[in-house]
């Protein structure tokens, strides 16, 4: 089953806690901090695999999660890092934002990777804690949690040679011959319900991939037959062979068919105009009119592009399709790039925290917030000082003075009332 958009949900590890541990140690108050730091949570990775052609595998499987991380121990024993959760994708997977539908990334080459999701920092143990003035700290840093998020994964394949036309002009049997696919072949329309790949060895270290197009007939581009699912798979083609029926067994025109299709590629896109082409005139065992064969061979000199006059049964023109394919590629640039660049979102970085006054009532919001308030045990005087301390270093208290907060005055710290009272910097 060929399956080209799918929608995820991943977790990242959480990041372990950090340890409050004392060793035992004469003259030493409470025998030392010896607290280690928790382990960083594990990340989601897409990595780009060649070997895969379809996003079938992520179906019915939607939910992601990787380890988190250990929490540290005494002795200064750092806890151990989750393990990254390794997600193979086929090459020309786009990453999505489900509400804006903006590209976050694209997978376009073997190998590449794209962290999906960061893992949880770890917490530091209490021996990061220790000063002059606090010989034994009790309190240790939290792990953070890991990103989460929920993506679209949209496939649209990367080929060098893109076979288009009607249905029934020969191109999933044009493939079968020039490369290793296996398409189904049957004598009606739609029998290709999904793109197939194939790779086609010109010759001792030269081969170029192969991809046949379904489902493009009048009106694809509005969503008739199957045209838009698979419209998308021609964006990153960079060389589009158009394959007609010169024999005009289906009664057709094939130059009345290569306008049209070519209307719906413009019609899907513009840039489409520009995409390279060449001429396919397939089935020319069948009778074929000399007044129609004059007529095709006009229509490519008038376009500038090369034809190729082949038979799919008695293998007529194949090497000379092929060799013709591989030269023209040899004057065209390799562009794996989409038409997704119009919907890219400008994606505006968070800030740590946001200090606001609104009918009378002081707010700390953020990130930084959140895991202050979560590290901090407010029964320890220690832990107490080192919260207020990072209130001054951060600038917070200079932000609630400006806005004209004054002793006593209740603060909305994340999640948490507290009265304001600011002590002296230690």
């Amino acid at each position: 089953m060929f399956i080209d958009l799918v929608k995820i949900y991943v977790k990242a590890g959480r990041g372990g806690d950090g340890s409050t541990s004392f060793r035992r140690e004469k003259y030493v108050p409470a025998g030392g901090p010896d607290g280690g730091d928790g382990g960083d949570g594990g990340s989601i990775i897409l990595k780009g695999d060649s070997s895969l052609h379809t996003l079938m595998d992520y179906r019915y499987h939607s939910i992601y999660k990787a380890e988190s991380g250990e929490n540290g121990r005494g002795r200064k024993q750092f806890g151990k890092r989750g393990q990254d959760l390794i997600l193979p994708v086929p090459l020309g997977t786009l990453v999505k934002d489900p509400e804006t539908q903006g590209v976050i990334a694209d997978i376009c080459e073997a190998g590449a990777e794209y962290v999906l999701a960061k893992g949880g920092l770890g917490g530091k143990g209490n021996v990061h804690y220790k000063s002059s003035i606090r010989q034994a700290p009790r309190f240790a840093q939290p792990g953070q949690n890991g990103e989460e998020k929920t993506v679209y994964l949209e496939l649209k394949m990367i080929a060098d040679v893109g076979l288009v036309g009607y249905p029934n002009v020969g191109k999933s049997t044009l493939l079968s011959i020039m490369s290793n696919a296996k398409p189904k072949i049957a004598n009606y329309h739609f029998t290709t319900l999904s793109p197939n790949l194939g790779v086609v060895q010109v010759e001792e270290g030269k081969s170029f991939v192969i991809a046949d197009i379904p489902g493009l007939i009048e009106g694809a581009s509005e969503g008739v037959g199957l045209g838009l699912e698979f419209l998308r798979h021609i964006e990153r083609t960079r060389l589009i062979a158009h394959v007609l029926d010169i024999s005009e067994s289906e009664g057709r025109n094939p130059i009345e068919d290569y306008h049209r299709i070519n209307a719906e590629l413009e019609q899907y896109h513009l840039k489409m105009k520009n995409k390279p082409q060449v001429l396919v005139a397939n089935k020319t065992d069948l009778n074929v009119s000399d007044e129609l064969l004059k007529d095709v061979e006009e229509l490519a000199k008038t376009l500038n592009v090369p034809l190729f006059r082949v038979s799919g049964v008695t293998r007529e023109g194949i090497q000379s399709l092929i060799y013709g394919l591989w030269n023209t590629l040899e004057s065209v640039e390799k562009d794996y790039s989409t038409y997704d660049e119009d919907y890219v979102p400008i994606i505006e970085e968070l800030p740590e925290f946001v200090v606001t006054k609104e009918d009378g009532y002081f707010s700390i919001q953020g990130p930084f917030a959140e895991n202050l308030l979560y590290k901090t045990n407010f029964e320890d005087y220690e832990s107490r000082i080192y919260f207020q301390n990072m209130l001054y270093k951060k600038g917070i208290v200079a932000q609630l003075e400006s806005l004209g907060i004054k002793q006593g005055d209740t603060v909305l710290f994340a999640d948490y009332e507290m009265e304001f009272s600011p002590e002296e910097e230690e």
